[in-house]
């Protein structure tokens, strides 16, 4: 772990709640409420925003972390974009970008996580990961598609495309929900390496614009994993039980577990 950051502990699933994003600035939030002696593998969170911030951030850092005690995983979780370097990302399995927006990473420190994924590691992108790096080609590809709109916070109907996928092994066929959901510029369906997860219908909602609307896909990528899902906006998603599983099953494939 880079020397000059700091490390809390999070002694409780739900303490980082009172922190800002200053105080999340510059420092290592640890999952150690319950480290197993011989962890599975470990993951990093990065919510690094330089554009809209989700107030949602703090319970979905709470969220993963509470997963990795529940599943014997660790978890370091930072917005100090001085951490991807190679030597600090070869500890992980998986990185995940959660809530993050805008642009996060220097050029070198994108080079590194280009070597770390072309290095066979994982990738998890959550929400607005799809509203991140829009001039970084490698990103782009890595995430599968690019945020272009959302309307209004609404509940709407998910049919699930893969029963058998971790991610989605306990989903049901037409699962219901609130969130915000987003449009995307391109179609990751029309891309042959990605297979699509679950889609949107555009018919149990207002504001859809794709027609054939994936919220949720994977891939392999660049001799690494990919995974993302667009759900995650609302505070809410990080206490609803089948948010969590699915969240789950996407940390599990990218970090090579699934």
């Amino acid at each position: 772990m880079a020397g000059s950051l700091h490390r809390r502990t999070l002694l409780a699933g739900m303490a980082t709640l009172a922190l800002s994003p200053a105080l999340l600035d510059h420092r290592v939030i640890t999952s150690a409420r319950a480290q197993p002696a011989q962890a599975r593998y470990s993951v990093l969170v990065f919510s690094r925003t330089t554009g809209f911030r989700h107030d949602s951030i703090p319970n979905a850092i709470a969220a993963v972390c509470a997963l990795g005690d529940q599943q014997g995983f660790l978890v370091d979780a930072t917005e100090d974009p001085s951490v991807f370097t190679d030597a600090t990302l070869s500890g992980y399995s998986a990185v995940i970008f959660l809530l993050t927006t805008g642009h996060i990473l220097e050029s070198d420190q994108q080079a590194a996580f280009e070597r770390y994924i072309q290095a066979g590691n994982g990738y998890v992108g959550v929400h607005s990961a799809a509203d991140t790096e829009y001039d970084w080609s490698f990103y782009g590809g890595l995430v599968g598609a690019y945020f272009a709109s959302h309307p209004d916070i609404q509940t709407a109907s998910i049919h699930r495309e893969d029963a058998k996928n971790l991610s989605t092994v306990s989903l049901p066929d037409l699962w219901v929900r609130t969130d915000e959901w987003y449009n995307f510029q391109t179609n990751p369906r029309d891309r042959p390496d990605i297979h699509v997860l679950a889609s949107l219908d555009e018919a149990s909602y207002s504001g859809g614009t794709m027609g054939d609307h994936p919220i949720a896909w994977y891939h392999g990528y660049a001799g690494g994993r990919a995974w993302y899902t667009a759900g995650g906006h609302t505070i809410e998603s990080y206490s609803e039980p089948l948010f969590l599983a699915h969240l789950l099953g996407g940390i599990e494939y990218a970090a090579g577990g699934a």
